[in-house]
């Protein structure tokens, strides 16, 4: 296929699966996201961001799997990405929000600072006046700034998520820990003080492996 074929099969896939996923997007969100799927597997060529090296993997493991988790931040302020490597799902979720919650920000921290000069070049050629990119260590930002959401994609366990970051969440915030299959051994190693509010199964488009987002906050 020629690359015009190319993009307007992923624009497809991309549009046919946000619709699946119950998302009304824009086609400026749409183009946004297709523009970050091309600096994605551009700059993944260099600073091996991601695995994945074929764009339509990229677009149903990569984008369309953020994507299903959208609706879990509506209403959300403040959220963190920790270990956001290339963008997911902070990046999506930035694209995502800037039109349907605009009241969101979203902070995206890495220990890379490769990967941090990637998010600068997106959050810059695509404009995103919702995201700040730190490079840092989590566990050693300080409280000045707290969230009422945090997140992580593929990141950690899930007791070593909440104890390096846990400082900045605020008080009655919640983690939104994106998985694979369901991780009943990670969830019963949660330090005390914190307890699993709900477990959310995702069923992603053109995906066939289990996904789910694991809610946690702080026990009363």
């Amino acid at each position: 296929m020629s690359n015009t074929a190319d993009q307007h099969h992923l624009t497809r896939t991309l549009k046919e699966g946000a619709a699946a996923l119950g998302l009304d997007l824009s086609e400026a969100q749409i183009d946004k996201l297709m523009a970050y799927q091309a600096l994605l597997a551009k700059w993944n060529k260099v600073y091996n961001l991601t695995a994945l090296r074929d764009p339509a993997q990229m677009m149903t493991h990569h984008l369309l799997d953020s994507l299903s988790a959208m609706t879990a931040f509506a209403g959300a302020q403040r959220v963190l990405d920790v270990g956001a490597g290339g963008g997911l799902p902070g990046i999506v979720l930035a694209i995502w929000a800037a039109e349907a919650q605009p009241q969101m920000h979203i902070t995206l921290v890495d220990t890379v600072q490769k990967k941090t000069a990637f998010l600068n070049q997106v959050k810059a050629q695509l404009q995103l006046g919702n995201v700040t990119v730190l490079h840092a260590r989590v566990e050693q930002l300080p409280i000045e700034q707290q969230y009422d959401v945090i997140t992580s994609r593929a990141f950690a366990e899930l007791k070593d998520f909440v104890t390096w970051s846990n400082h900045l969440l605020q008080q009655g915030g919640k983690y939104i820990a994106l998985k694979g299959v369901l991780p009943q051994e990670e969830i019963e190693r949660l330090p005390a003080g914190w307890k699993v509010q709900s477990i959310r199964p995702l069923q992603v488009p053109g995906l066939d492996a289990e996904r789910h987002l694991i809610f946690i906050e702080r026990a009363s």
